[in-house]
């Protein structure tokens, strides 16, 4: 989980680079963020899907807790990668030349994606990793 975090924060902190960027981008970085995002979420969830998230239950329900968490945190890595692949895409056509037309849109579109994933991961820090007994100080 420590390295799964630190890549999603990595990738974090290239889209913020790059939203204060535009319209004078590295077309080269945008390449590179674009072929990651969706890779890296799809990774990423699939793992916390199939051990960190049952884990975590089992967890909560022995402990009487609500199991809504859970249900949210999977709600939110279908929308991360909705909205992953739709900065993929407009990343990838700026890495082939294309202008940037609205680069305040395209900014905020980059942050909300961002701050989603960095809201994400100290939930999981917080809540979920402690139950199952992974103590994450990053």
């Amino acid at each position: 989980m420590k390295r799964a975090h630190r890549e999603k924060l990595q990738l974090c902190d290239a889209l913020e680079r790059m939203a204060g960027a535009f319209p004078g981008v590295d077309r080269l970085e945008c390449l590179g963020a674009a072929n990651a995002i969706v890779p890296l979420l799809r990774n990423i969830d699939q793992y916390e899907e199939t051990v960190i998230f049952p884990a975590y239950e089992d967890a909560v329900v022995s402990s009487n807790a609500n199991l809504a968490s859970t249900r949210r945190l999977r709600a939110e890595h279908m929308e991360d990668e909705c909205v992953g692949g739709e900065v993929t895409e407009i990343l990838l056509a700026i890495g082939h030349g294309e202008a940037v037309e609205n680069p305040e849109a395209l900014g905020f579109m980059l942050r909300g994606l961002f701050e989603n994933l960095r809201r994400h991961i100290v939930f999981e820090r917080e809540h979920v990793l402690p139950m199952i007994g992974i103590v994450d100080r990053d």
